[in-house]
């Protein structure tokens, strides 16, 4: 490729088209026509020398070559606009939208903080929280169906940090925690040391499950044992499980700060698990073609400083 003949508005398109997953999407964002818009990638594939989208069923798949070109692009970019035109962002006065992926605990916990900040500001943001249906909200970061996600998500975090510098999104640990059991105050098995491993197994079960899978990460611990559990019920909130296993004799598991969440703290008792298990580690996750977007960095900036006060309630193991 000769980079001296080389149109940079190309490139501008090509980091539209990736941040956009869409060729229809890229054309309105650019104010552009679709034809256009695949004229000039047709130019930049040209000069690459290779393919850097494929055509399948879903629409337009970006090649190896296209993921590993797109960093550096992106940052390349970044850089010329804040040194042009540096973005100014005044939450007073620029009103934003923002989407949040995350559970019902994890929002009952980070929401009412931050909105007290929003408001100490007098800050012109509004949030919409999405329901959280995946352990591994990748796919939503990607095609652009929310601009944050918080919560727990272990396999998501490990493909980010395999990836390294090639990696389309970040995350930052904001906080950590660990499982417990969780039954109700007179629960035959909140008495010292009743809850064994056999009367763990032996017991009815409730499981939370955003997904809706009928297992977790206890049965997978369980497993590694050579035991197993039976799940009599799996719901989706944590206010639920709280609400059922306050009336029943279910244990679930969740998170230990998380518990508060349920509604029902009083009426619950958490014990030890009798078996190990790995830590919760609560992270915000978000795609790079946000990164530098003076409101998003905001928000991340509220979130992640303190000035939530989301800090106030760390998730610590006691």
């Amino acid at each position: 490729m000769n980079f001296r003949t080389l149109d940079l508005n190309l490139l501008r398109v090509f980091d539209t088209v990736m941040a956009e997953g869409s060729l229809t999407r890229a054309a309105q964002s650019l104010a552009m026509t679709q034809p256009a818009v695949s004229h000039a990638i047709k130019r930049l594939h040209d000069a690459v020398g290779e393919s850097l989208f494929e055509r399948t069923a879903h629409g337009m798949r970006p090649t190896a070559r296209a993921q590993a070109l797109w960093p550096q692009v992106r940052g390349a970019l970044g850089g010329l606009q804040r040194a042009l035109a540096p973005a100014a962002f005044d939450p007073q006065s620029d009103a934003v939208n923002l989407r949040l992926a995350m559970a019902d605990a994890t929002a009952a916990w980070l929401l009412p903080p931050l909105v007290k900040a929003i408001e100490r500001q007098r800050a012109l943001a509004n949030l919409r929280v999405l329901p959280l249906t995946t352990r591994d909200p990748r796919g939503l970061l990607e095609h652009g169906e929310c601009d944050l996600a918080v919560g727990y998500f272990p396999e998501a975090v490990a493909h980010i940090d395999a990836q390294g510098a090639d990696a389309n999104l970040h995350h930052l640990r904001l906080s950590q925690t660990r499982y417990v059991c969780v039954m109700r105050r007179d629960h035959p098995l909140a008495a010292p040391g009743a809850l064994t491993l056999d009367a763990y197994c032996a017991a009815p079960h409730l499981l939370v499950s955003f997904s809706g899978r009928p297992h977790g990460f206890v049965d997978q611990a369980l497993a590694g044992l050579g035991r197993q559990r039976r799940i009599m019920l799996t719901v989706n909130q944590f206010f639920t499980a709280g609400l059922v296993v306050t009336q029943s004799d279910l244990l679930t598991v969740l998170p230990q700060t998380f518990v508060p969440s349920t509604g029902f703290q009083d009426q619950l008792v958490t014990c030890e698990l009798p078996f190990a298990i790995g830590q919760v580690h609560i992270e915000m996750l978000w795609h790079l073609r946000r990164d530098a977007d003076p409101a998003h960095r905001w928000l991340r900036q509220l979130i992640q400083r303190g000035d939530a006060d989301v800090q106030a309630k760390p998730l610590q193991a006691s």
